[in-house]
């Protein structure tokens, strides 16, 4: 059986809904890709599921799936928001001829322990169980202090930490530290990067 997500989750096309539906039970909404740049009656169906039982946006780690969640990140409130990120996996989809241009895998190509993990990973609520992030307390001075951010070489520490915790490489400073207070403490990312 599969398990419940009580928030409707955000996917870009019919073919990571139908994967994802073949994961989880949950409402699907397919962005139509950039179509949601321009789909009113769209962006009013993702508002409402928000304030009625919030969403997960997962959206494909290449810089298409990144523009897609920022635009929604900008149309909702935050707190009505989670965000599932798919790591960076090399390959190609099954029904395609041809890898990406960025030669990644997205919510179409990932398999049930990843898109799980993912969701986990951003607090979704899975059989009415409430799986809450944790709160970590890492704060954005933490992130100077450890030299993922505003330093030389800040970039690159970044993304190896988003390796390393099977995040998208690409992930931005301030979603990354969205994520690490949602999957830990600051005493264990201080131990992880030691």
């Amino acid at each position: 059986m599969k398990p419940r997500v009580r928030e409707a989750i955000v996917v870009e096309g019919r073919y990571d809904k139908n994967n994802l539906s073949q994961v989880v039970d949950a409402v699907i909404i397919e962005t139509g890709g950039f179509g949601i740049f321009s789909d009113n009656e769209k962006l009013m169906l993702i508002k409402k599921l928000a304030e009625a039982r919030g969403v997960i946006i997962m959206t494909d780690p290449d810089s298409a799936g990144f523009l897609i969640r920022n635009h929604l990140k900008g149309a909702l409130k935050d707190e009505q928001i989670k965000h599932a990120y798919i790591p960076d996996m090399p390959g190609k989809e099954r029904r395609k001829a041809a890898p990406s241009k960025e030669g990644l895998l997205g919510v179409e190509g990932a398999g049930p322990e990843v898109i799980l993990s993912a969701l986990k990973r951003a607090g979704a609520t899975f059989d009415g169980e409430n799986i809450a992030p944790v709160a970590g307390g890492i704060t954005k001075t933490d992130m100077y202090a450890l030299g993922l951010s505003g330093g030389e070489g800040s970039r690159d520490k970044r993304r190896e930490l988003a390796k390393r915790l099977g995040l998208p490489e690409r992930i931005s400073a301030n979603a990354l530290l969205e994520v690490l207070n949602a999957i830990m403490a600051r005493e264990e990312l201080t131990a992880l990067l030691s």
